[in-house]
């Protein structure tokens, strides 16, 4: 037997396993890392709940706590129950929603105020491209625009119009931070093993049968299984979204 080069052999080996171990170190304490990073600001408390129940946060928690007010607006189209997919004269490459410009640009002459619609991937499926209305450069959760789409290609669309009014006498407040939102329903609404992939500052109500709306700024969680929550930013009242409750 050759030993200097069975010895050379083990080296390696053990050298390369040592590389090994060394990465899957690494990864676990890079991993424990973000998870720190994102519970950071949440109270101890909330923390050891959610390790007792199992709950990962895998969403950063937003830091920006803005003055908003409720926000009334009025339906011209009818609501969302009541719209009709809208095919296109000739579908499109579907890559252009990850571009607002290039999307404006393309469907800017078939889809009415194009421009006031922003894409959220978190709620896009694999063949509905989902766009909120935006008011304040906040997303309005209850004013979509459905951009439906197969084999790489936008065919139709479904879109809910809006006018936004006056805010009257509705006066801004500071919303609530997100850490301070979510801690309690982290702690009293969720499930064991819930995972939190996204949490968003924007404004959702309770629909009515009328053409007026009012919408309040609410903290939209969405669970990693298209659950989605609302908490209202200023109360920190909590509800599920109505379209799913209705699906139940």
């Amino acid at each position: 037997m050759d030993w200097g080069r069975a010895k050379s052999v083990l080296i390696i080996s053990f050298l390369l396993l040592n590389i090994l171990l060394g990465y899957q170190l690494w990864g676990g304490i890079r991993e424990q890392l973000n998870a720190n990073k994102m519970t950071a600001e949440l109270p101890q408390e909330t923390v050891a709940v959610m390790k007792q129940k199992r709950i990962e946060l895998d969403a950063a928690l937003p830091s920006d706590t803005p003055k908003l007010r409720d926000l009334t607006y009025v339906i011209k189209n009818g609501g969302a129950d009541q719209q009709d997919v809208v095919e296109l004269a000739s579908p499109v490459d579907s890559r252009i929603v990850f571009t607002h410009s290039e999307l404006v640009k393309t469907l800017g002459d078939q889809i009415p105020e194009l421009d006031l619609y922003s894409f959220d991937l978190a709620v896009s499926t694999d063949s509905v491209f989902v766009l909120f209305r935006m008011a304040d450069n906040r997303p309005m959760f209850d004013v979509k625009l459905e951009l439906y789409h197969s084999n790489q290609k936008i065919i139709g669309y479904k879109q809910v119009r809006v006018q936004t009014v006056g805010t009257g006498e509705a006066k801004e407040q500071t919303v609530l931070p997100a850490s301070k939102a979510v801690a309690p329903f982290i702690e009293r609404n969720l499930p064991d093993g819930s995972i939190i992939s996204d949490i968003q500052l924007g404004y959702h109500g309770q629909t009515f049968d009328t053409e007026t709306q009012v919408s309040a700024p609410y903290w939209r969680v969405l669970m990693n299984d298209g659950v989605i929550y609302y908490i209202h930013a200023i109360s920190g009242e909590v509800a599920q979204d109505k379209e799913q409750l209705e699906e139940q």
